[in-house]
């Protein structure tokens, strides 16, 4: 019988040498390696990758590839648009690209199909936008939608998992703006694997930015998490994207957190916050205001800190609570905090600081499930875990920020005159920060104690 040569392959590809094999075996037959075949899509007979099935793309010609000179090239500036929610403008850098692939991944429920279904409102009413759910039915979407207050009248809406169907209607029509919900559940009929797999994330992702890029069209592809908290599938995802974007905080809290992993056209680590409420989420435009304590009265272990979250300083409460371990390993858990650094900070304190807490169980949280990752905390948590072991309440009014080194030394952080200004809007009257970071003119209304070593920073408490 002879065969279609229009019909889809396949092969296997080991990861370990690159040797491809027609079918999948639990070893690789040129290497030995074990499990390490993954299915990967083939052209049909006499087609380009880039053509065919691929998403009703041309075969490139020889003459479309042409070598430029670095110094005669004009950049275009790209326009950006407003999603209409002014947190999410943030972390995409000042608004959304159009032509630009966004991943947005965060745990299940915690409100990425509501960010993007307010912003598709906000943007229907200039551009057309496409909806794409392989997860659920046009009429749960509606629901949703009327729960929300969302109209959604310049947004359609399409229920399929097969992209080269999702690819071939939209070409009809491109959309301006695209959103897939979610990239797990689509697949494409060159490869035989399930939805979900590794080779089926990263064939239908190809396709979805090649799409974008020839229909000048802004695609979000919604991304599942694993448990350890990364995006679900292959990591090459993150690379074929221009953005990505991690849903932070407790699906049972109220807060959100939307952080910049990664952008093109904006800054890296850039944070946006929203409270969720029974509307959806909800901008908050003083994030500081919300993460700062509010106690009657000092309380031992409660220090404020000024973090740098992309473009933005922001004050955050540190709290530590320090209690006699009846364990022969006392514990050491950091919440929004690398735990191993914790332990590092401690040795320090021993060392250069005389405080001895091997026999102590240390906690350490950082209100409002933000996690930071600058090194600008070491200082305020080592203070606050300090106040706690003595029982020495720190003032309401003090702030800190800082890196400790290994020999004791307190070294400055990027942006020091920017946080303390910061620091002073919240009402903040003393702070305590490396002698790098004072400026020549001082801050109005703010006492600064300029601190070299660790030991000159636990004297000035």
């Amino acid at each position: 019988m002879a065969t279609n040569p229009q019909r889809p392959r396949a092969a296997y590809v080991c990861n370990a040498c690159g040797a491809a094999q027609p079918k999948w075996s639990g070893q690789c037959a040129d290497c030995g390696a074990w499990n390490t075949l993954e299915e990967v899509a083939r052209p049909p007979a006499g087609q380009s990758r880039a053509g065919g099935r691929g998403g009703g793309f041309a075969a490139a010609g020889p003459t479309e590839s042409v070598i430029h000179t670095l110094a005669d090239l004009r950049p275009e500036e790209r326009v950006r648009t407003s999603t209409g929610i002014g947190e999410l403008d943030r972390v995409l850098g000042g608004g959304l690209v159009i032509g630009s692939v966004v991943l947005l991944g965060g745990d299940p429920g915690i409100g990425k199909s509501t960010l993007l279904l307010q912003a598709c409102e906000s943007l229907g009413a200039e551009h057309p936008v496409l909806y794409v759910s392989g997860e659920e039915s046009p009429q749960q979407i509606g629901l949703r939608a009327r729960r929300l207050g969302v109209v959604g009248a310049g947004i359609r809406l399409l229920a399929e998992t097969c992209v080269e169907r999702v690819l071939a209607l939209a070409e009809r029509d491109p959309p301006r703006v695209m959103v897939v919900d979610s990239i797990q559940t689509l697949y494409t009929d060159l490869l035989q694997s399930a939805p979900g797999s590794v080779s089926q994330v990263r064939e239908t992702a190809a396709q979805l930015v090649r799409f974008a890029k020839r229909a000048d069209t802004a695609v979000f592809l919604v991304g599942h998490v694993t448990k350890e908290g990364a995006l679900a599938g292959p990591r090459v995802l993150e690379h074929m994207v221009d953005t990505v974007l991690y849903f932070e905080g407790e699906s049972g809290g109220t807060f959100r957190l939307v952080r910049a992993i990664k952008n093109r056209f904006g800054a890296v680590n850039e944070l946006g916050v929203f409270a969720m409420g029974d509307r959806g989420l909800r901008e908050v435009k003083n994030p500081s205001a919300i993460f700062l304590a509010r106690h009657d009265q000092p309380v031992p272990g409660s220090l404020v800190m000024v973090t740098r979250e992309g473009t933005r300083p922001l004050l955050i409460e540190v709290q530590a609570l320090v209690d006699e371990s009846p364990l022969a390993n006392p514990r050491r858990v950091a919440l929004g905090l690398d735990q191993n650094r914790l332990s590092m900070l401690l040795a320090v304190l021993h060392r250069h600081g005389g405080v001895a807490m091997f026999n102590q169980d240390v906690f350490v949280n950082v209100v409002g499930g933000v996690r930071i990752g600058e090194t600008a905390a070491d200082l305020p948590v080592l203070l606050a875990v300090l106040s706690s072991y003595r029982d020495r309440p720190l003032p309401l009014d003090l702030v800190a920020f800082g890196e400790v080194g290994l020999s004791g030394e307190v070294r400055p952080v990027p942006n020091g005159p920017d946080r303390l200004r910061e620091a002073v809007k919240h009402g903040i009257r003393r702070a305590i920060v490396p002698a790098g970071n004072v400026p020549k003119e001082g801050v109005e209304g703010l006492d600064i104690l300029a601190v070299k070593t660790l030991a000159a920073a636990i004297d000035g408490v």
